[in-house]
Parts: structure tokens; sequence; C-alpha cells
């Protein structure tokens, strides 16, 4: 979405900026006037490329227009509430594979004469993880069935985000913590075995946070129980 309000120039070929609105525009990369910085340096979520991109003068044709003028923001948030559901299934997907590892670690893993998922303690905490993957697997399905039938589903999607988001980092931390040295590790020197949980408790953190925080996500539901007049 282009940054900076716009509007036609004078032979109606092209858009520059002016105005108070934004407008979303498609253009190629390698358009003129276009530069990508360097990628940013993230503790985790390395598959999605993150970078500034600058626009210096670039030529963007009126057909490159997608949806109408002015109409950005709307549709940038459309595509937010989408993307919510979204994250909440990706959480689900994290928390269930943190899940499947640890709880398979734990049943053989011995200590004391008995593996660690013998301890009440694992597992209470894993029969509620499972109950959680099962609620939170639930809501981001019904928000999406709730947008296929009505086009709205604001209010689903947010609880849908902080349910699966808040999920994937809750398992991921326990099943690193269950699985000890194992869970903490990436690759062991000797063997070379790979552990997949520290990179799943580094992925999972971003869900927290990107397409509207989860704070903001609460204010969503509130602003959906007690109305605009009283949670502004």
């Amino acid at each position: 979405m282009h940054q900076f309000p716009i509007r036609r120039n004078d032979a109606g070929d092209c858009l520059v900026a002016a105005g108070e609105r934004q407008t979303f525009l498609f253009t190629d990369m390698r358009t003129p006037g276009i530069t990508v910085g360097d990628p940013d340096r993230k503790m985790g979520n390395y598959v999605q490329l993150t970078a500034d991109v600058r626009f210096e003068r670039a030529f963007v044709p009126t057909d490159h227009l997608i949806g109408s003028e002015g109409g950005g923001l709307r549709a940038a948030l459309g595509a937010l509430m989408l993307g919510r559901m979204g994250i909440g299934a990706i959480g689900v997907a994290m928390a269930q594979a943190a899940f499947d590892f640890s709880t398979d670690y734990i049943s053989h893993r011995r200590v004391f004469g008995k593996p660690i998922a013998a301890f009440q303690h694992w597992q209470f905490r894993f029969a509620d993880h499972a109950m959680r993957i099962e609620s939170a697997w639930s809501l981001f399905q019904k928000a999406a069935l709730l947008y296929d039938k009505t086009g709205h589903a604001e209010t689903e999607a947010a609880m849908a985000k902080v349910v699966g988001s808040e999920l994937a980092v809750d398992v991921a931390r326990d099943a690193i913590q269950c699985c000890g040295a194992c869970g903490f590790v990436q690759t062991l020197g000797g063997t070379g075995e790979q552990f997949p949980l520290e990179s799943i408790y580094r992925d999972a953190k971003i869900g927290e946070i990107y397409a509207g925080a989860n704070e903001v996500q609460r204010w969503v539901v509130a602003r959906n129980i007690f109305g605009r007049d009283i949670t502004g």
C-alpha cells in the first residue's frame, strides 16, 4: 500500500503524492525509483523476509491501481482481519507440533526410574494444553466460517488470534521445559541430531505482536461487549 496520499498527474496516466487518503498500488519491484533495504535480522520467523521499501519518484500506471482510489486503508484493515484468523491457525499448528514432539519425548525419557510423563505435574499440564488446542482449533474455524457466510468476523478473528498465538507460546515454553536440555538445544554436537522446540518457541512470539498486538485485539473484543461509547 502506498504510504503517502495520492492524486493523478496532469496527464492522468500515473499516480503521485497528494490529498489525504491512502491507496493500494501494484508495481514491479524492479521499477526505477523503488529500492529494497537489507532484510531485518530477527529472533525468529526467518521464512518471512521483512525490509524497508523506498519509493522515490517511481512511476505507477493508473491500471496498477488495486481497488479504488482512497480505499487502501479499508482494504488493508480487511486483509488484517483475515490475517488474524491465519495467525490463530498457525498458532494452533505450532502448538500441536510442540505438543506432539514433547509428549513423545517425555513418554520415553526416564528420570528417577520412570518416564517424565509419569509425573502428575506434566500429565495435568499437557491435559490442559490438549483442551486448549481443541478450543483454539474450533475458534479460528468458526471465525473463517462466519466470514464466509457474512463477510464480517472482526471480533471472532481477534479472539482467534489472541487464543492461538498465546497458546503457541505457552505450549512451546512448557515443551522446552519438560524436555530439558534437548528442548533448549538446536543441534547436538556429538550426534548431529536436531531438535525443533527452540525454533518453534522463537517463531511463536511474533504471533502475539504482528497484525495488531494482542492487547489491541482484547480491546476489539471488549468494544464488541461494551460498545464504542464506553471503550472508545
